[in-house]
Formats: C-alpha cells, structure tokens, sequence
C-alpha cells in the first residue's frame, strides 16, 4: 500500500502519513535528512554548599583510608608469609631491642592516624569550598558549558 492510498477492500478511509521517529511523516523523511542538534546549556557555578561538601568528603576520605588499610593488610600478609617481619624482629633483638611486631597493634595505629588524617582532610576541603565560596563572590563563578553528544 503507499502512503495515502485507499486501503483494500473498498474502504473511504484515508490513510495519511505515518510518523517516525522524531516527529517527521514518512514523505517528509524521505525528501530532507533529520536534523539532529546537540542540545547545550551554560551553567555557572557560584556557590558550593559547604555542608554537602563536608558530608562527601567525610565518606570519601573514610573509604579512601579502608581502601589504604586493605592494600597494607595484603602487604603484612604477604611480608608475614615470606617470614620477613619474623626477620626485622630478629634484627631488632639482635641490636638489643626488645620489639615484636603485631599486626593488630598496627593496624590500630594505622586506623587511628587515618581517621585523624580523614577528619583533617575534610577540613581542609570545606576551608577550600569556603574560599571558593568568597573568591566566586568576587569573580563571578566558574562557567560550565554541557552538551549533549549527537
């Protein structure tokens, strides 16, 4: 059947175009190319909210330390397990300390300072949104242009 034929069977009815994607009738999409245009929008960014700021940091300095606490377990793991820390001991009595090592005692320390670490960190990232905050003020923000791919 073509497009605006009568269909069979004697029906009046017209059929008209049919649409396709993008809004265009078949006749029409046959005739020109779609046009497709990127869609873009420029934003600027005047102002950081240093609440947000402080709860994502917070988050991501913690994983980053469980992400550092894990890759030092698998280290002692694999110095234990080569019975290096066994001979670091041994040369420590040798030089007349008295030093075990454990690695429960470590990793407490390691923890403590990392959470000491995360909640400087986070501080200093809200002092640098704050500041963000005040030069922005001054300067107008940062323009962000975004585009949609074609």
């Amino acid at each position: 059947m073509s497009i605006g034929a009568q269909p069979p069977g004697g029906d009046s009815a017209r059929v008209g175009p049919r649409p396709v994607a993008g809004g265009q009738d078949v006749a029409a999409a046959g005739t020109r190319a779609p046009s497709r245009r990127s869609r873009r929008a420029r934003v600027v960014v005047r102002k950081i909210d240093p609440w947000s700021v402080l709860k994502f940091s917070l988050v991501f300095y913690f994983c980053l330390l469980l992400i550092v606490l894990f890759a030092l377990a698998v280290i002692f793991a694999i110095l234990k397990a080569f019975r290096v820390v066994q001979g670091l001991e041994e040369l420590l009595r040798s030089l007349e300390l008295d030093v075990t090592i454990s690695g429960g005692a470590l990793f407490k320390w390691f923890f403590l300072v990392g959470m000491l670490g995360t909640v400087v960190w986070s501080a200093v990232t809200v002092f640098a949104a704050f500041l963000y905050n005040l030069i922005a003020d001054v300067v107008g923000g940062i323009e962000v242009s975004l585009s949609e791919p074609e």
